[in-house]
């Protein structure tokens, strides 16, 4: 097998929640260029079918779903819909999520609710029932989408969010138990923390922080359409069947300062 091959994800299916825009647009495309089947799903059942449609172009099979990723019944749906269809999952990427820009002592606790529900909860549910599957293959990759964010504070001053911040470092967190606890179902869980990239999430932020950003960025750039796919690509093919419970940073460098 040459290096290349290592990263081919043909005959593999792969599951992107929020994956009809965004970042979780980006690795979805990605994976589908690598030659993977993938299923996209997200509360916006219009943009997943939309992006779903495109990625078929690239000549490989695709499912859109709707999906509250913090409603199990919602996740049971989507999990027993791609087995029915494709009989595996081989890859989850778990990136649905919220943020809520406040201060801490002003925080709503609907608010706070809200964000953990979708980024911890949502990434627990959908990881648990398809791992129940992962389980059976004894295989699959489990990606665990944090951010930098979720490796300490951040200036309050263009990201007061310390529902999100929290969310993100419980998700590392979680990544490293999940590999210690299924590594021995040959399930790979791992992470990536991406840094600042120009999204629909992130529009606020930027506006009112950007300059500072770049000067915590060493490579003094946002991120772009495609940094995230190669990092995406590596830890959901046979490229990183030895690396598990690691937490990627895809951020520039910001998070060396």
């Amino acid at each position: 097998m040459s290096v290349l091959d290592l990263f081919k994800l043909e005959g593999k299916t792969a599951i992107v929640t929020g994956g009809g825009r965004g970042l979780g647009a980006q690795i979805a495309q990605g994976f589908a260029e690598a030659g993977a089947n993938v299923v996209i799903c997200s509360r916006k059942l219009e943009a997943c079918e939309k992006m779903s449609e495109e990625l078929k172009k690239l000549g490989v099979d695709s499912l859109a779903f709707t999906c509250d990723v913090s409603n199990p019944d919602d996740v049971k749906k989507v999990v027993e819909g791609t087995v029915d269809h494709f009989g595996s999952i081989d890859i989850l990427v778990n990136n649905s999520g919220a943020t809520w820009g406040a201060r801490a002592s002003e925080m709503p606790l609907e608010a706070w609710q809200k964000v953990i529900n979708v980024n911890i909860t949502g990434t627990f549910l959908m990881s648990q029932e398809v791992g129940k599957t992962m389980i059976k293959q004894n295989k699959g990759k489990i990606i665990n989408i944090a951010s930098v964010a979720g490796f300490g504070g951040t200036d309050p001053r263009y990201m007061d969010t310390i529902g999100y911040n929290t969310s993100k470092g419980a998700v590392m967190t979680f990544t490293k138990d999940l590999a210690v606890k299924w590594g021995q179902y040959n399930i790979n869980v791992n992470a990536i923390a991406p840094g600042f990239f120009p999204t629909k999430m992130s529009r606020g932020l930027l506006e009112n922080g950007h300059d500072k950003i770049l000067e915590g960025t060493p490579l003094n750039r946002l991120g772009n359409d495609s940094d995230l796919k190669g990092a995406a690509l590596f830890l959901a093919s046979k490229a990183s069947d030895f690396v598990s419970g690691d937490i990627l940073a895809v951020d520039g460098g910001s998070h060396a300062f």
